[in-house]
């Protein structure tokens, strides 16, 4: 008899076998396979899990698996039962699916696999992410949750997420990335990240660049969904920040959408957050603007549940502090938009210190956009790669990388990469791990056995 790891494996080996894009270098032309009608046969075969809970969708480039945990830890503290699904997975394939902050179990994992095998067959090409989307709803409907959070995996209009009549749909900030299936221009971009509009559906945008604000508001305006613009809405600003936490203060503006609400909605409001860095100010702005949709629908959120669920909530890799004296800060930036941001929070905390960068890419990304951005604040980079099929050569890159003009050293694998880093780093500079999420996974697997 196998054992439940053989078993999970098993499964893992299995959801893996079908086409996933995840593991696909270079999308180039297979983009045209994305479409939503597999989605749709294969949830009419399992009943329409879907249709059994009321969902919050949350789209965009930045910050949505941010903004997504904060929605999930502020119900969650207000009582609710809340599912909460997101991708990828740092370490282990479970994170993705998980109620009230727990994981599913490998062995729920495993039978759940079991019954998609009986119906995988009735929907010609299914993709892993299809069968991974559709077990989190089968999961969802089966813990009679109460709300879930769900991210989408990419994009949004043809995204196997989109499949759900979302009581709201959240658009965190948009910025270039996937160009070769987003499209070029940010309004492309945000067309189709935009899909998750749904008619008559209430849709909350986040700060964006002009041109994806124009986009999400026309496609709002043109689906008769009731949009909040949340800087409109709100005004916020950091009040202090530490290396463990920051707090915000946000106050909704007496014109705002929400102008109808207690008075005592529009007091201050104080938040302790422990995710660093001002772009999580604005993604908890972002997600007090979604709650307050789903409070608008009947769910029961008090400032004191919204302090505790966002003073509570964890996102691993986004500017996490593995060590704090000096740095090691690992983040999931993958972008030209995210690095900026990141550079940011870097000038932000460590104003004046020396940054060493581990550095680690997928192949399809645009390096130079990346590299424009963090180049000039570090002092010296180490490329890696992750154990990722989509990695780009650690050697590959340290090439690419030193046409920039900044001593480069090429190492693999990324724990030989880390312990030169630190050996390079001392006591008196810090450590950045960036690049892509995989990257920063691997470094956060990684440390427990440098640090000793």
């Amino acid at each position: 008899m196998l054992t439940l790891d053989a078993l999970y494996n098993d499964s893992l080996d299995w959801l893996y076998s079908f086409v996933d894009f995840s593991m696909k270098r270079h999308l180039d032309d297979t983009h045209r396979f994305f479409k939503l009608d597999r989605m749709r046969q294969l949830m009419a075969l399992m009943d329409n899990p879907e249709r059994s809970f009321p969902s919050i969708h949350v789209a965009g480039t930045k910050g949505k698996g941010s903004t997504a945990s904060f929605c999930a830890s502020a119900l969650q503290a207000a009582g609710y039962k809340v599912g909460l699904y997101t991708s990828p997975h740092l370490q282990e394939f479970t994170e993705r699916i998980k109620v009230n902050g727990i994981e599913i179990n490998r062995q729920e994992l495993v039978r759940l696999t079991d019954g998609l095998r009986q119906i995988a067959g009735k929907v010609p090409d299914v993709t892993t992410f299809e069968l991974t989307t559709a077990m989190c709803f089968q999961f969802f409907a089966e813990q009679m949750v109460d709300i879930a959070v769900i991210e989408v995996g990419l994009g949004g209009r043809l995204d196997a997420t989109n499949v759900i009549d979302p009581l709201v749909s959240v658009i965190t900030p948009i910025s270039y990335d996937h160009r070769n299936v987003l499209g070029d221009t940010l309004t492309e971009i945000a067309f189709e990240k935009g899909g998750i509009i749904k008619p008559g559906r209430p849709v909350v945008i986040a700060p964006q660049a002009p041109e994806a604000e124009k986009e999400l508001v026309r496609l709002s305006q043109e689906r008769g969904a009731p949009y909040t613009l949340v800087e409109r809405a709100y005004t916020y600003h950091e009040v202090s920040h530490t290396l463990s936490t920051q707090k915000m203060l946000i106050l909704l503006k007496q014109d705002s959408a929400f102008k109808k609400l207690r008075g005592s909605a529009r007091t201050p409001l104080l938040l302790t957050l422990p995710l660093l860095g001002f772009h999580q100010v604005q993604n908890a702005a972002t997600a007090l603007t979604a709650l307050d949709v789903a409070r608008q629908a009947g769910f029961r959120l008090t400032r004191t549940a919204i302090q505790k669920g966002f003073r509570q909530v964890e996102w691993p890799a986004r500017f996490e502090l593995l060590r704090k004296h000096p740095p090691v800060v690992i983040d999931s930036a993958h972008n030209g938009d995210s690095m900026r941001v990141l550079r940011n929070a870097i000038d932000e905390y460590f104003p004046d210190l020396p940054i060493i960068l581990v550095f680690g890419v997928s192949a399809d990304k645009e390096l130079d956009a990346m590299l424009s951005e963090i180049i000039p604040r570090v002092e010296m980079v180490v490329t890696t790669q992750s154990t990722h099929p989509r990695a780009m050569d650690a050697q590959e890159l340290a090439r690419l990388v030193s046409a920039y003009q900044v001593p480069t050293l090429g190492v693999a694998p990324a724990e030989e990469a880390m312990r030169q880093a630190l050996s390079l780093a001392g006591g008196q500079k810090g450590i950045l791990v960036a690049g892509s999420v995989f990257i920063a996974a691997a470094a956060r697997a990684i440390w427990p056995t440098l640090e000793k």
